[in-house]
């Protein structure tokens, strides 16, 4: 009876969790189902409207649940960089869109710096058709008015208010958290290496004066990158602007506005007025999404030589895969060997968006690389970060082209090791022990490194570095002596990265792309081709599923904490021989 009891509990717990389930996807897909808008139709007169309802992104993803937010469970919509320049460019040769009205209130935003910095670009480029732009919020933080900037004219609500008061970069170091739980961090890095500062938030409790220095420099490239757009798009000194920021002066509409910030305050409904006197119908916009979607893709000869664009981005780590927001080595590998063996593809630009990570993966990569550039031409085009095993993957390429605000470099090396034996006792009463055959076997298990160790993980980072630096010098074709002095792990910004020989240009993807057809000789007539890695089997989608859901949290109140959490746990990931620099922009 107990066994009948039992058996037909399990069985309707079965029965019941399989209909939970089946409601659940049903759920899903009839949200991810409604957010596929039937297609826009675009009447003369239209504008185009650039409200920042998608988040913009570095690439597509192959993710089949990354534009749904399981924590709202609804669409969370995403624009990849390429589609959304190649809308900008076609808008300007359209008949049918009088403008474009940048309105950045829809929620979205930019993934990183050099996306916004693109897009900026593109909308300067759109001007040239003799096109009118208008921006118009009732709000501007330092990133949107960047945007904005580039607008013939700038209006405001009466009411709102601009950011405008420089760039800042902080670090959390958690050497006082790791004190108390008796973690203790044991860093390896070349004596050479004083810039490569990713482990000093577990060994220091402030920054060293090296990376104080670097950071400093990077905020005062970054900042000079912005201002020397806005002061040229608004006729106002690089000094004049400075001292604003200084004087928090120009917070309010009526500063705004005598400063040359803006061109005049209204409200919303009188923007209807302004698009009307441009010759444009204010009831008939698109938006940068609809228009995209619309596009289709590139309508090119089919038959045409093509310029594959292969994307790399997130931490580089060993191995295969295709999800999670990771560069596997081998997988990445694997494609760049694809478009070698492919006789229509002439050219290929890879698309670094990339902190680095294992320096294997990394060289992995790095192998791909050099046998793809003996046989056709390679351009890297950098996002908004290619640092470290980012820049490792970069090297070998004919050319590189980086944003200006772009974070590169930081060509270096360390080996960590945590010890968490003193924790596991203090904290939990867990105590290790352990039999060995070797005096250096289960290296670390039980505790401390022997010195023996400690030298055995020195001269793995110590080769590592000597392999990064000398492949840096013969990719780049630099003296040895000038890339030593120029790495020890310091982060360039795309800007000042072109002058010391780590990059060509500055220059984004639209430009990385014609760099790679005019050295495959290819004139005008080629064919654009976004090569994907696609998921396989009913294991990648629910791996993909679950980060989904994971990234929903982490994107709540509760992700504040998380996203502490995941940089120490990222923190153990990262143990070994690696190339990582986490460090990015924000422009609030």
């Amino acid at each position: 009876m107990n066994f009948l009891k039992v058996f037909l509990g399990c069985l309707l717990a079965v029965v019941a969790g399989s209909i939970l389930t089946f409601l659940f996807w049903i759920f899903v897909l009839v949200g991810i189902a409604g957010s596929m808008e039937t297609p826009t139709i675009v009447k003369p007169g239209s504008v185009l409207r650039i409200d920042l309802a998608e988040t913009l992104v570095d690439s597509p993803s192959n993710d089949p649940f990354a534009s749904f937010d399981f924590a709202a469970m609804q669409p969370m919509p995403r624009l990849p960089l390429y589609k959304a320049l190649r809308a900008v460019e076609a808008a300007a040769a359209d008949d049918r869109i009088a403008g474009i009205c940048l309105r950045p209130n829809g929620g979205g935003g930019f993934e990183g710096t050099a996306l916004v910095e693109e897009l900026r670009a593109a909308i300067a480029d759109f001007k040239r058709s003799g096109k009118f732009v208008v921006a118009y919020n009732e709000y501007y933080t330092q990133g949107d008015y960047y945007l904005a900037s580039v607008a013939d004219s700038v209006y405001m609500q009466p009411e709102g208010s601009i950011e405008w008061s420089g760039l800042s970069m902080s670090v959390m170091f958690y050497k006082g958290l790791f004190d108390k739980l008796d973690l203790k961090a044991e860093v390896f890095r070349p004596a050479s290496c004083k810039y490569k500062s990713a482990v000093e938030p577990y060994v220091l409790s402030a920054m060293s004066e090296a990376n104080r220095r670097q950071m400093q420099a990077l905020a005062e490239s970054v900042w000079g990158t912005i201002v020397e757009a806005v002061g040229a798009a608004r006729g106002i000194a690089p000094e004049r602007l400075n001292l604003l920021a200084d004087e928090l002066a120009v917070s309010l509409p009526d500063d705004a506005l005598r400063h040359g910030f803006i061109d005049g305050i209204l409200y919303e409904d009188e923007l209807a007025g302004v698009l009307e006197r441009l010759g444009a119908d204010p009831a008939q916009s698109v938006s940068l999404g609809e228009y995209a979607a619309g596009l289709g893709p590139d309508a090119s000869n089919v038959l045409a030589p093509q310029v594959a664009v292969v994307y790399a981005e997130g931490a580089v780590v060993d191995g295969e895969g295709v999800t999670g927001g990771y560069i596997y080595g081998n997988t990445l590998a694997e494609t760049l060997a694809s478009v070698r063996d492919d006789d229509r593809v002439k050219s290929v630009v890879l698309r670094v968006n990339s902190p680095g990570g294992s320096a294997l993966a990394s060289d992995v990569v790095w192998r791909a690389m050099e046998l793809l550039r003996a046989e056709k031409p390679v351009v890297v085009s950098m996002g908004s970060y290619a640092a470290s095993g980012g820049y490792y993957i970069a090297c070998p390429a004919d050319a590189i082209l980086a944003d200006r605000m772009t974070l590169t470099g930081s060509i270096g090396v360390y080996g960590m090791y945590l010890n968490t034996a003193d924790a596991l006792k203090n904290k939990l009463g867990i105590t290790l022990d352990a039999v060995k055959t070797n005096v250096s076997a289960g290296m670390g298990a039980t505790g401390a490194l022997t010195p023996a160790q400690r030298a055995s993980v020195l001269r793995g980072v110590d080769r590592v570095y000597a392999t990064f630096t000398e492949h840096v010098a013969e990719g780049r074709n630099l003296p040895l002596e000038h890339v030593l002095d120029i790495a020890q792990g310091r982060v360039w910004t795309g800007a000042d990265a072109t002058g010391i020989g780590l990059v060509d240009a500055n220059g984004g993807l639209r430009e990385a792309i014609a760099v790679a057809a005019d050295k495959a000789d290819l004139g005008a007539d080629f064919r654009v081709v976004e090569v994907l890695e696609q998921p396989e089997g009913f294991a990648a989608l629910l791996a993909s599923l679950m980060g989904q859901v994971r990234a929903s949290v982490e994107s709540s109140e509760l992700g504040v904490m998380m996203k502490q959490y995941r940089k120490v746990q990222e923190l153990v990931k990262q143990q070994g021989v690696v190339m990582y620099e986490p460090r990015t922009f924000a422009m609030e």
